[in-house]
């Protein structure tokens, strides 16, 4: 047994401990050569107390103390605990905390349109990746609601009275959300018979006011939209040609579905090529657009409307603004969609090189 038996092994890094992977060192794990023997100098198992020498510690940084210790239960100060409180009120201040992401996002991205800095596109890559940071928060938000309803009807009435006249209406982060999104005052519901805005008092209701008279991420997207090139008839026509396409592409698939013999199946297909043609032809009619727009069944104006079809199109990497209209209704062959001239297609690609200069160019944020 005096023979020196080395092998390998893995150690953990004390200051990577913290169950986190991007708190601590670079790497999670450090390899290093031991023994049964201490090698001369070796010291990979004395570890490090960082915390000691009055660096940065987890704890401190994430200011723990307060939020593990900001959940007061009503029914426990009321005399009566009880248990689910406690997953209520961590739910729905997890619920405040990713709003506050959100905002923080949706506000940089705002800045970034209003200052013009996608003027020449090299912001866009910023916008896409926050914009879809904020659509992947919201789907977890609604995931999160799996968690909730672990908890039963009866569970929930067993302290809800303790919480009245509290109400999750009364969340301002989420009312601000509504607002620097675009929710317009007139699909807004009345609380308590009153606007919502008057339920809030002092500073966050100037809050609230204030975010009502700021442009919002609707209104400053549709006006980029507005000025996609291509919309005019100097250089290259998008929309005149793609009308053009459209109806000799209808008038070309009429034909073939004219010339099957008469049966069930071609009725059902004159159907549907109607349908088809009703929806396609209804892109080139402005006031049609214009009376669904006051009916709110649209939100974009019609020329911004042109700009997001020419997008969706022909530039993939800007869909994430597609959900602000049903763009995948208007189901057109790939044929039909007009070629793009040199010009307008270096122009909608100028994002490529976005990719190199992500961390260099201005934020403003």
């Amino acid at each position: 047994m005096d023979k020196q038996v080395e092998h390998s092994s893995v150690s953990l890094d004390p200051g990577t401990m913290s169950g986190c992977p991007f708190m601590g060192n670079k790497y999670l794990y450090k390899f290093s050569k031991l023994s049964l023997k201490d090698e001369k100098g070796d010291k990979s198992q004395e570890g490090i107390n960082k915390a000691s020498k009055g660096g940065l510690i987890y704890g401190d940084y994430l200011q723990l103390n307060k939020i593990l210790n900001a959940q007061e239960l009503q029914s426990e100060k009321k005399g009566n605990k009880i248990h689910d409180e406690h997953l209520f009120i961590v739910t729905h201040q997890a619920y405040e905390l990713w709003f506050k992401q959100i905002l923080w996002e949706l506000d940089s991205v705002r800045v970034i349109f209003q200052n013009g800095h996608v003027r020449d596109e090299r912001n866009m890559l910023k916008v896409i990746t926050r914009m879809n940071r904020i659509s992947m928060i919201l789907k977890l938000l609604v995931e999160q609601f799996s968690v909730l309803e672990t908890m039963t009807a009866l569970d929930f009435f067993d302290f809800r009275d303790y919480l009245s006249p509290a109400s999750g209406f009364q969340s301002l982060q989420f009312r601000l959300l509504e607002n620097k999104i675009g929710v317009p005052q007139s699909l807004r519901v009345p609380y308590n018979r009153r606007h919502y805005r008057d339920n809030f008092k002092g500073e966050d209701y100037e809050l609230l006011l204030k975010s009502e008279q700021e442009p919002t991420l609707l209104q400053l997207v549709e006006a980029w939209l507005e000025r996609t090139p291509g919309l005019e008839a100097e250089g290259f026509d998008f929309w005149g040609q793609f009308e053009v396409n459209i109806s000799k592409g209808l008038e070309e698939e009429f034909a073939i579905v004219q010339a099957k013999p008469e049966s069930e199946e071609k009725e059902d297909l004159l159907s549907e090529f109607q349908k088809q043609k009703d929806i396609l032809l209804s892109l080139f009619d402005e006031k049609r657009h214009e009376h669904l727009l006051s009916k709110g069944e649209r939100r974009l104006s019609y020329k911004a409307l042109k700009g997001a079809l020419m997008i969706y199109f022909y530039s993939d990497r800007y869909k994430v603004f597609v959900d602000l209209f049903n763009l995948s209704t208007f189901l057109v062959p790939r044929q039909w969609i007009p070629k793009m001239n040199p010009t307008i297609h270096k122009f909608l690609y100028t994002a490529e090189y976005c990719d190199s200069s992500y961390f260099s160019s201005d934020d403003s944020d």
